[in-house]
């Protein structure tokens, strides 16, 4: 009888996915909408219409049985008693004749799991883990990124007047991650990608760089006033590292494991470099308010080294230049340390 009634439950819940187009009968993949199988739907309505079938031909016979129990003029209490009886006699036998349909509902069940894993229908054990090897493949993809740090200048030698100067640095950047896993089932994959980043120095004690006639750079005063005096340049950066992945294998079925490699807890290393784009010299102040982009030695090329925690698609980082942010000696020995944040979609 519960079978019955779990079967009756599955009935109505395929024709409210159908019908009323609402939530999805199993729903494996939450972010997306599962249709109902074919043969699942198909099967469903068959053995739907053959209860009704059941329960309509009992129906009849019941009425017919009533009618002459109805033609006895038996007292009320009587005729409430024996039709009682009646109607428990045929609800049992209907109860027996949908119990003779001999309906699979562990099958039935089944096939619509597959379904809402493969999105197709499966007829056999080997198609079915040809299609489970073919959607649980190993990750190979771009995934949005965005990020922002708080930068350092750290410098081997004593402080420079850059240094003793520089109030705020940061390091903001976004672009394109590309992931790589090994296999299915390894916790080891490469990461790649390109981003696009901006690296600013902020300065205070109204301190601004300037150029000498050698183009050379130093930090000189305005003696006004300034209320911004920053120094920032976009770099087309490229990483390029591996990932360890520490979440569990999980079992596909078949025989078939996998092991989500975007979520969970990963560490990950990589070297980067980078390729300037432009440097933007800008001061604002009392009588002043400009914008220059010429030349003022910030090295046009960048390498260095990252290392990343992350969970799930959150992520913390340290990243070290290995050369310095100013060339030809100017500003030596000041090598950008970032500490940052990243968000991946």
């Amino acid at each position: 009888m519960i079978k019955k009634m779990i079967m009756m439950g599955f009935v109505c819940l395929v024709s409210t996915s159908i019908y009323a187009q609402r939530k999805p009968l199993v729903n494996l993949q939450p972010k997306e909408d599962t249709e109902v199988s074919p043969i699942v739907k198909e099967k469903v309505d068959e053995y739907a219409r053959k209860i009704d079938a059941i329960i309509q031909e009992e129906k009849k016979m019941m009425e017919a049985e009533l009618l002459t129990l109805q033609a006895k003029n038996l007292d009320k209490a009587e005729f409430d008693k024996q039709k009682a009886v009646i109607a428990d006699r045929f609800s049992e036998k209907i109860d027996q004749r949908i119990e003779e349909l001999g309906f699979d509902l562990d099958t039935v069940i089944q096939k619509q799991v597959r379904y809402s894993l493969l999105n197709s229908d499966v007829t056999s054990n080997e198609e079915l883990k040809e299609k489970l090897l073919k959607k649980f493949r190993p990750a190979k993809n771009f995934s949005g990124y965005i990020s922002y740090g708080i930068m350092n200048l750290t410098n081997s030698e004593a402080d420079n007047a850059l240094d003793k100067n520089l109030g705020y640095a940061g390091n903001f950047e976004f672009g394109l991650k590309f992931n790589y896993q090994f296999s299915r089932t390894s916790p080891w994959g490469l990461i790649s990608g390109i981003g696009f980043s901006w690296r600013t120095l902020s300065l205070d004690n109204n301190m601004f760089v300037a150029k000498d006639a050698n183009s050379n750079v130093y930090l000189a005063n305005y003696e006004k006033g300034l209320s911004k005096s920053k120094l920032r340049t976009g770099y087309v950066m490229v990483p390029l590292g591996v990932q360890y992945n520490f979440s569990k294998l999980k079992n596909a079925g078949m025989d078939v494991q996998y092991r989500d490699y975007q979520k969970g807890f990963k560490v990950g290393a990589n070297v980067y470099g980078g390729v300037k784009m432009s440097t933007n010299n800008i001061m604002k102040g009392e009588g002043i308010s400009d914008r220059d982009r010429s030349n003022y030695q910030v090295s046009p090329f960048i390498y260095g080294g990252q290392f990343t925690v992350s969970y799930d698609d959150f992520s913390i980082f340290v990243k070290k230049d290995f050369g310095n942010f100013f060339k030809n000696g100017n500003f030596e020995n000041d090598k950008a340390l970032v500490f940052g944040v990243a968000l991946w979609w």
